[in-house]
């Protein structure tokens, strides 16, 4: 009964996701866009992911602007000395998404815009943005998103 209930909890989700293990991708279009092609990659940015001495925890950078239908590389970088994540989606589907790995922090992923890391290990997502607006970026190991490691990415037609 409780992995019916967690079934269907997670089927609702426009993220989907598993209570341990990892799940496969198979996204394709989302609100965000779509895995990009690397060979059309236009610009490459780097993040890093760390921990500050006074608790917070923080991407930097963590405000992107880029343009609609842009292929870009996310270089991402866990400096930390914690697990950390890069999550790419719109802000619902973020909280949504949040909200489960609340209930199940040891939940794995294998979502083309996401990455988990340990620290010191480094990872990329490659990205075709193909809406314009405003998307958020999240760490949603429990407590992160909290402790300040989320920031936007601006898509604009200019």
């Amino acid at each position: 009964m409780r992995i019916a209930i967690l079934g269907l909890l997670l089927a609702t989700l426009a993220t989907p996701a598993l209570a341990s293990g990892s799940h496969a991708g198979g996204h394709g279009e989302m609100a965000v866009g779509e895995p990009g092609d690397k060979s059309k990659v236009t610009q490459t940015i780097r993040v890093s992911m760390k921990e500050t001495p006074d608790g917070k925890m923080i991407f930097t950078p963590n405000d992107f602007k880029v343009r609609k239908a842009q292929t870009v590389r996310f270089i991402i970088k866990n400096e930390g000395e914690l697990d950390h994540e890069f999550v790419l989606d719109q802000e619902d589907k973020v909280m949504e998404h949040k909200a489960v790995m609340e209930k199940f922090p040891d939940m794995e992923h294998d979502d083309p815009n996401a990455v988990r890391l340990k620290p010191g290990k480094s990872g990329e997502i490659v990205w075709k943005f193909t809406n314009d607006g405003v998307f958020k970026i999240a760490c949603l190991v429990p407590g992160h998103y909290d402790a300040g490691m989320h920031g936007d990415v601006t898509v604009a037609n200019k």
